[in-house]
């Protein structure tokens, strides 16, 4: 299996989208300042995830969810979360 995950920054909210085969390891990876694009935005949780069969399929879909239609995607779809945060 491979996830695209997405992650929220407990710190100023920004999001991140990834892709990997083991999604609570990943996240250790990323809260131990391990992952490079997140390590100034630590602590983060995971807010979102998707599973595919096939890893072609799962960086599809990571390539999509980071483009404009992506993130009204993510915005739509998590509308809950997201307001969650700013209250």
């Amino acid at each position: 299996m491979q996830y695209v995950y997405i992650l929220r920054s407990k710190k100023d909210g920004t999001l991140y989208t990834g892709c990997t085969h083991d999604v609570s390891e990943r996240l250790k990876l990323h809260n131990a300042k391990r992952v490079a694009s997140t390590t100034n935005r630590i602590p983060l949780e995971l807010i979102y995830y998707e599973a595919y069969l096939h890893k072609d399929d799962a960086f599809r879909r990571e390539k999509f969810l980071k483009t404009g239609w992506g993130r009204n995607y993510i915005k739509k779809t998590l509308q809950a979360v997201l307001q969650k945060q700013k209250n």
